[in-house]
């Protein structure tokens, strides 16, 4: 009788070796996954986290959003991480439309942005009393009815100076705040958010040199944006075409900040009713000019 371990034969370890991995397959194989996420983001589209209150009331802290990277073209801002060098090429380059929300990175640093368009190349603009001149007729506003916005982790309803916005509806504590709704010459409408007297509220007129667009927030009080031309946390005035990295085109999900790593706040902390809202601004009918 035979005892110990079985023999080892030529079969068992032409099977052992066929099972080794294949490490540069598998480096090879997940190289290429990295390259085709990296391109993906760089030239279609891209998820975006809104960081700040800059595009209340239609942008929260705490939303998700998907960015477009082709509807103007492609340039160094495209790529992702902003690995490429700041140049002024343009591929396929198109201007985008008043009222669109774009990804514009800070001329100074490598820091995105996102804001609205309120006018276009070759335009004359200024703000007389948070009011927008666009080449010399005053941009539509009319006040409408508060709205209500999540208080919460994400949504303190704060930093609105003196300004006391906390609400209670139902039981339930809101941020209710004031706004208007901003009609621009296309049509393009939306809310916006204007209710102290501060230092943006007035900007003398310039004009909006060649290929560049003046991007404004929706929270006019609370935004650094083109109309910030000396202080560096705004954009320094309008905005080269190239230094525009994509369009805001939806938002897939929204968190009020209680996200932890039990699971279950996975599902808790989602935002109910900001999934799948389009980003991009409804247009107003506009009445046809009379006959003569």
């Amino acid at each position: 009788m035979t005892t110990g371990a079985p023999a080892v034969n030529d079969t068992t370890k032409k099977k052992k070796s066929d099972e080794k991995v294949d490490w540069i397959a598998e480096i090879r194989g997940l190289a290429l996954m990295l390259l085709a996420v990296f391109a993906f983001h760089s030239f279609i589209a891209k998820p975006f986290y809104i960081p700040s209150e800059s595009m209340m009331p239609n942008l929260l802290v705490g939303d998700r959003l998907v960015v477009s990277k082709y509807p103007y073209g492609w340039n160094w801002s495209s790529i992702s991480f902003h690995l490429a060098p700041r140049s002024d090429w343009r591929l396929f380059g198109s201007t985008p439309e008043y009222g669109d929300i774009v990804i514009p990175v800070h001329p100074e640093r490598d820091e995105d942005y996102i804001k609205r368009v309120v006018a276009l190349p070759g335009d004359l603009i200024a703000v007389r009393n948070g009011q927008i001149i666009l080449n010399g007729n005053p941009v539509e506003q009319k006040v409408e009815p508060a709205i209500d916005l999540p208080f919460d982790a994400n949504s303190r309803c704060d930093g609105f100076g003196f300004d006391d916005f906390r609400a209670t509806e139902n039981g339930k504590r809101v941020c209710r705040v004031p706004v208007m709704r901003e009609t621009l010459p296309n049509g393009a409408t939306y809310l916006i958010i204007d209710h102290q007297d501060q230092d943006l509220d007035n900007f003398p007129e310039i004009t909006v040199p060649e290929d560049h667009v003046f991007v404004m927030g929706d929270n006019r009080d609370h935004s650094a944006d083109s109309r910030e031309l000396n202080n560096s946390r705004g954009l320094l005035g309008p905005v080269p075409l190239e230094n525009i990295g994509g369009r805001a085109e939806f938002i897939t999900f929204s968190l009020d900040g209680t996200t932890s790593l039990n699971p279950i706040s996975w599902w808790t902390s989602l935002r109910e009713g900001r999934a799948w809202s389009t980003l991009r601004p409804a247009v107003a009918e506009r009445k046809p000019a009379p006959e003569r």
